[in-house]
């Protein structure tokens, strides 16, 4: 399975779901690969100090003689690893215009690496330009993060309809895997109600999981750990397992 994890709107849980779903899929056993295609390069940090990384997703695409293997490194959870990103990649799209296979890089790197592992997760950035269009030629599912929250649903229309577009011709392949509501506070009426409107939006796309809002999982990335080591016992240590779970079973 290769899963794109997009939603154009920033703070809705991207980063938080990628880092915590791949590795919950890597506890499972099955060899996990994490791509960082933001770049603010949040995932990479939850588990790696990129400083010390000699290359990058951005070498990846701009340097034909970079291959997506040369900026594998292992993360400290087994059988996870992590091709990391850096700011640079804010400069790929001005870089690649005007290039054909723009929108195939990653799909072509992939294809030399992906029998290496059983799950490969990318982490897209909060766009939906050329890094965001790679992930969703590269992939086989998608999954979208929606916060509970009152803007919840402003910009999905725009995502959906890339998602067509790629269909078309790229990768008619692609799935919807799921939506999983995130940053959940079912103190609040108002998250209710939200939370009601998009699994009306959505019907049986959305997965029964709903991630609560947390402060331990806001507080894991600043330790490079995921929610499993950082706080196993907490709340949203099992709910990223059961989405784990909903999203091997729909897989």
């Amino acid at each position: 399975m290769i899963l794109s994890i997009a939603n154009q709107k920033g703070g809705v849980g991207k980063t938080t779901t990628a880092i915590n779903l791949a590795a919950a899929l890597a506890m499972r056993g099955k060899p996990t690969l994490l791509i960082d295609l933001d770049p603010q390069g949040n995932s990479s940090m939850s588990y790696l100090d990129i400083r010390a990384a000699d290359k990058s997703m951005y070498d990846v695409f701009v340097d034909r003689d970079v291959r997506l293997a040369d900026v594998v490194v292992p993360a400290t959870l087994p059988n996870l690893s992590i091709a990391p990103a850096r700011i640079s990649l804010a400069k790929l799209e001005s870089r690649m215009t005007g290039e054909l296979d723009a929108p195939f890089r990653l799909k072509d790197q992939l294809a030399e690496l992906h029998a290496q592992y059983e799950h490969v997760v990318i982490d897209c950035p909060p766009a939906l330009g050329l890094l965001t269009v790679n992930a969703l030629v590269a992939s086989s599912h998608l999954l979208i993060p929606i916060q509970s929250s009152y803007f919840a649903l402003e910009g999905t229309d725009d995502l959906l309809e890339t998602i067509e577009k790629v269909r078309q011709r790229p990768n008619p392949a692609l799935q919807i895997l799921g939506v999983v509501i995130t940053m959940h506070d079912k103190r609040t009426a108002l998250a209710r109600d939200i939370r009601d409107q998009i699994r009306k939006v959505f019907g049986d796309r959305v997965f029964r999981t709903v991630i609560s809002k947390s402060v331990r999982l806001e507080e894991s990335p600043a330790y490079r750990e995921s929610i499993f080591t950082f706080a196993p016992e907490s709340t949203g240590a099992a709910e990223y397992y059961s989405l784990c779970e909903e999203v091997i079973d729909r897989a």
